[in-house]
């Protein structure tokens, strides 16, 4: 099984944390690039209800109205852009502080670790 893909909070976008599964990924990749559902079907050798199935699961995820807008949700979120996407620790953290956003569960138990971290560093080097 391959893993989930993080959408948002990353340091390129922002927005809820879900997961898409690597073939919902790259669904929304084939739909970012212009093809309907029966030609993502066909290149990605599914049924077409099967690829109509995973839009649909990716417009939950993401509160979408329709592709389109998934496809602007992801792209800000980091998702599409192909650069790595940060979340549950310092940079995570370091992200929403900058967007301006409450930092999520998952980014402020990745920012004690790294602070726990620091301390016990400062600690070693004042000895």
């Amino acid at each position: 099984m391959t893993a989930l893909s993080r959408v948002g909070p990353s340091p390129s976008g922002g927005g809820p944390a879900v997961s898409l599964s690597p073939r919902q990924t790259e669904v929304l990749h084939h739909a970012a690039n212009g093809l309907t559902i029966p030609e993502t079907a066909h290149t990605m050798h599914l049924a077409v209800s099967t690829v109509h199935y995973h839009q649909q699961v990716i417009l939950t995820a993401l509160k979408a109205r329709n592709m389109a807008h998934a496809v602007l949700l992801a792209c800000q979120a980091g998702v599409l852009d192909g650069r790595p996407r940060r979340h549950g620790d310092h940079a995570g953290f370091a992200a929403h502080v900058y967007r301006g956003e409450e930092p999520c569960e998952a980014c402020w138990a990745g920012e004690r670790v790294y602070r726990a971290d620091r301390r016990e560093a400062r600690k070693r080097n004042a000895a």
